[in-house]
C-alpha cells in the first residue's frame, strides 16, 4: 500500500469568498502551464501574496509561480493583481498560481528553479505535530535537487526554535547553507509575529 503523504498545512478554507473572488478563481486563475526552461522563481506558501507581487515587479522578465493551498490566500492575491474589469494587470502578467500543495506541482513539472522562497511556514510548535512541518530533510533534498545552477532557496521564519530545527534538517540533507541577515518585504504573517521575536531569521541554501 502506498504511504499517505503527510499534510503540512492547516485548513484550506477561511471566511466565505466574495462573488468576485470566486469568479476570479474560476475564470482568471493563471495556472503554471507551459513553463519556460529557465528564469522561473517559485514561492511556496505565499499567504496573501504580498511577496509574490513584489518579486513579480522586481523580475518582469521572469515567471513567478506562487503555490498556496489556502483558498482565501489565493483569492486575496487574485483580487490584488486584477483590475476593475477582472483582467490581470499588465505588471502581474508574469505571475502563475498553483492553488494546492506544492508537492503536486513538483511532481507535474520538471522545471529547475532560479530561486525558491519559503517565508513564514507554519512552525507546528507542538511536539506531537512536528511531523507536519514542511521542511523535513527529504523535502529539503527534493527542493535542492530542483535548483538551476547557481540557484538558491531562501527560507524565513520568526519562530527561532523552528529556525534551529530547519538548520539541523539542512545539515542532515547535506546541503550548503548560510544564515544571512536579509531585508525582505513585510507580509501580514510577519506582522502578526505570533512567536513574539525581534525579527525573522533566514536560511539560504545554494546550488553552487
Amino acid at each position: 500500500m502506498e504511504k499517505q503523504e503527510i499534510r503540512t498545512f492547516g485548513r484550506r478554507h477561511g471566511k466565505k469568498l466574495s462573488a468576485r473572488q470566486q469568479w476570479l478563481i474560476e475564470n482568471r486563475l493563471p495556472r503554471p502551464e507551459k513553463l519556460p526552461a529557465g528564469r522561473v522563481i517559485l514561492e511556496i506558501g505565499f499567504g496573501a501574496g504580498e511577496h509574490v507581487r513584489a518579486i513579480a515587479l522586481e523580475n518582469p522578465k521572469k515567471t513567478i509561480i506562487g503555490a498556496e493551498p489556502f483558498v482565501n490566500g489565493v483569492a486575496s492575491l487574485m483580487s490584488a493583481i486584477t483590475d476593475g474589469k477582472n483582467n490581470i494587470l499588465p505588471e502581474y502578467k508574469n505571475i502563475r498560481i498553483w492553488p494546492d500543495d506544492v508537492r503536486g506541482l513538483l511532481r507535474e513539472c520538471n522545471t529547475l528553479f532560479e530561486r525558491i522562497w519559503i517565508l513564514h511556514p507554519d512552525p507546528w510548535p507542538k511536539a506531537r505535530h512536528e511531523k507536519r512541518r514542511l521542511l523535513q530533510t527529504e523535502f529539503i533534498k527534493t527542493l535542492a535537487g530542483r535548483l538551476a545552477p547557481g540557484g538558491e532557496i531562501i527560507i524565513g521564519t520568526d519562530h527561532w526554535e523552528y529556525f534551529d530545527w530547519i538548520c539541523a534538517r539542512a545539515m542532515d540533507a547535506r546541503v550548503a547553507y548560510e544564515t544571512p541577515s536579509l531585508d525582505i518585504v513585510r507580509t501580514r504573517y510577519q506582522n502578526k509575529n505570533m512567536a513574539a521575536t525581534s525579527a525573522p531569521k533566514y536560511i539560504v541554501i545554494k546550488n553552487k
